[in-house]
């Protein structure tokens, strides 16, 4: 790879040191919260102006991307629940590294199988490894522009200050700790001529990010060495239409048992003696998920890799596979009937309420998949990964925080049992949800108290620095304010 570089690329060198030191402004100076959304902005601005002239590929699925990763940046500033921003940490640079290779990537190179996710790693690691030969190249650069010599004295000056560095600081903080009049001399220095490791930490992460952002735009501007429109390993696989259905016909005798035992003791409204809903509710619960994973695995296995199989034989694997999906479905309507039982004796949680989400979320690629089995036409991967960015932006979304505090008001409101402690222990959204059970009971015991503590900590929720400006904090400390207790 050859590091070649015109007027207008050191002008986008010098707008991604401007990127740089506004992805260390928004990450690295507080609680992320508005600050995401901005670098977002900051970045794309950035990205489409270097590609103002470029024709864009696959923007169909480039724009479903792009807007998802809108909302996962807007959900820092719109809540305050962590269950999803640490994760979002990795899954949004993910996403817009996919984004980029996908809309830069040849139009005839399809996105939808698992070669394309080797695409995008591999020009991820071309713009690294750019970035590392435009370090040697500016040092070349530097050396020409000088006198050998002089170049020679100041690379050892620099060699030899970083060996210091380490030196004088311990150093400086052992004579400060044994002498009193030594620290208030220093003290008295100017800030620039006292040391501070924080700022070398900062600069290093400003020049990471401006390096990292240039090289990675740089290799998508410019054409992949091959397009890799070769066969994959995946798609040469194929199975054998015989162990295949031996496989199926086995899995869905026993599932078929399952089903039926299903229908007699839980769909009927009885229960075995000795189990009260509850109980039975907890019971298996996971495990039938799982299982139904596994189903699901197991019939896109089948689907892909016996496109080879026709006749008679197709037909016998189609039928067994719908079996298997039907089996699946009712296992998952029986989870979920668990699920329900368990809340209802037991209240409702952020977890409970997202495993119904992901329940109902299993539901529909089941019955995608029920149709793909007939409808050969159909690509399952598509949908797949279509169906999984969808539902994941919409759980980040979705106020879950929100819906769950609802919900057990309004089971208290039927029922008199409610979980103060687990309302505290949500998010800004969880306060909201006491203040407005005080403002309707007062009575409910501890929950006074509980509401003095939040307020005397009202001060914690408003964070001074612009980055961690979040809309239900502020909310949450606005209502604190006014609430009378």
């Amino acid at each position: 790879m050859e590091v070649k570089l015109e007027k207008q690329d050191w002008m986008f060198l010098l707008l991604c040191l401007v990127l740089g030191v506004a992805a260390e402004e928004a990450f690295f100076r507080g609680q992320v919260g508005i600050s995401y959304l901005v670098f977002i902005a900051v970045f794309y601005a950035l990205f489409f102006w270097r590609f103002r002239r470029f024709a864009f590929s696959h923007q169909r699925f480039g724009y479903l991307v792009l807007i998802a990763i809108w909302l996962l940046a807007a959900s820092y500033y719109l809540y305050d629940f962590n269950a999803f921003h640490v994760l979002n940490l990795l899954v949004i640079p993910a996403l817009v590294i996919f984004h980029l290779a996908l809309i830069t990537a040849p139009q005839k190179m399809p996105w939808n199988n698992f070669s394309f996710l080797g695409y995008a790693l591999v020009r991820l690691g071309e713009g690294l490894r750019f970035s590392a030969l435009f370090a040697g190249y500016a040092g070349k650069l530097l050396k020409h522009g000088s006198n050998p010599k002089q170049y020679d004295v100041w690379k050892k000056v620099l060699i030899g200050i970083g060996i210091s560095v380490p030196f004088l600081v311990v150093v400086l903080n052992l004579l400060v700790s044994a002498d009193a009049e030594f620290e208030r001399l220093l003290n008295h220095l100017p800030n620039l001529l006292s040391f501070n490791p924080e700022y070398v930490f900062r600069l290093g992460v400003v020049l990471i990010y401006t390096f990292g952002f240039f090289g990675f735009m740089q290799v998508l501007s410019k054409k992949p060495a091959a397009a890799a429109n070769k066969k994959s390993v995946l798609e040469s696989i194929t199975l054998d239409g015989v162990i295949m259905l031996t496989v199926l016909v086995l899995l869905d005798l026993v599932y078929v048992l399952f089903v039926g035992v299903q229908f007699k003791y839980f769909f009927s409204g009885t229960l075995e003696a000795g189990y009260t809903y509850a109980e039975y509710a907890r019971r298996g619960f996971f495990e039938l998920v799982f299982v139904t994973l596994i189903n699901l695995s197991v019939t896109t296995l089948v689907i892909t890799f016996t496109k080879s199989v026709h006749g008679l034989m197709k037909k016998a694997i189609s039928l067994t596979l719908t079996l298997l999906v039907l089996s699946s479905g009712v296992l998952l309507v029986s989870a979920f009937i668990r699920m329900s039982l368990y809340e209802q004796a037991y209240g409702f949680t952020f977890t409970r309420m997202l495993v119904h989400f992901f329940m109902v979320f299993l539901m529909v690629i089941l019955s995608y998949t029920l149709v793909k089995i007939w409808l050969g036409k159909l690509s399952l991967f598509h949908f797949y990964i279509v169906a999984s960015l969808i539902f994941y932006t919409g759980i980040n979304i979705v106020n879950i925080d929100k819906i769950v505090v609802d919900l057990n008001l309004e089971r208290y409101e039927k029922t008199g049992k409610i979980d103060i402690q687990y309302l505290n222990s949500l998010s800004s959204t969880g306060i909201l949800g006491l203040i407005e059970l005080y403002e309707k009971n007062p009575d409910v015991p501890e929950l006074k108290e509980l509401l003095i503590q939040r307020k005397e900590e009202r001060h914690f929720l408003k964070g001074d620095a612009w980055q961690s400006e979040n809309l239900m904090r502020s909310a949450a400390y606005d209502r604190l304010g006014e609430l009378e207790l």
